[in-house]
């Protein structure tokens, strides 16, 4: 299954519907402000992804550490890297700037599906490589 979330991850979007509870919501201080509360199922998560991967067409996630499994949370560190390609508020880097953070994402497992997503991504580290202002 965590193989199925990192290629998602990598834009294999059809990946979704095979492991992802149409119960499944996120927990995330996302960059709009938001708190991940209105991500919902397979389609929500698709879109969160989508939304995400829009400045950055070739960003490529690689599990850094793990995963590391606990009854029914799996827990894994994970590193992205991407050229950007323009388009994210307040960035005044160039497009073809290459972007590198990590994050780590626990997920919770429930009927052979993921259920719950707690995500934490170093987004300083992503808006300081942006140059956001």
């Amino acid at each position: 299954m965590l193989d199925s979330w990192i290629r998602l991850w990598n834009g294999d979007y059809g990946q979704a519907a095979g492991i992802i509870s149409p119960r499944f919501h996120v927990h995330a201080a996302l960059l709009d402000g938001g708190d991940g509360s209105s991500v919902r199922g397979a389609d929500g998560l698709v879109d969160m992804v989508r939304q995400i991967r829009a400045p950055f067409p070739d960003l490529r996630f690689s599990v850094e550490v793990g995963p590391l499994i606990d009854g029914q949370y799996a827990s894994l560190r994970w590193t992205a890297t991407g050229t950007y390609a323009g388009g994210f508020p307040g960035a005044k880097a160039e497009p073809g700037t290459v972007v590198t953070f990590t994050g780590n994402d626990t997920l919770r497992v429930k009927s052979g599906k993921f259920v719950e997503y707690w995500l934490n991504a170093d987004t300083l580290s992503l808006v300081a490589q942006l140059q956001v202002t």
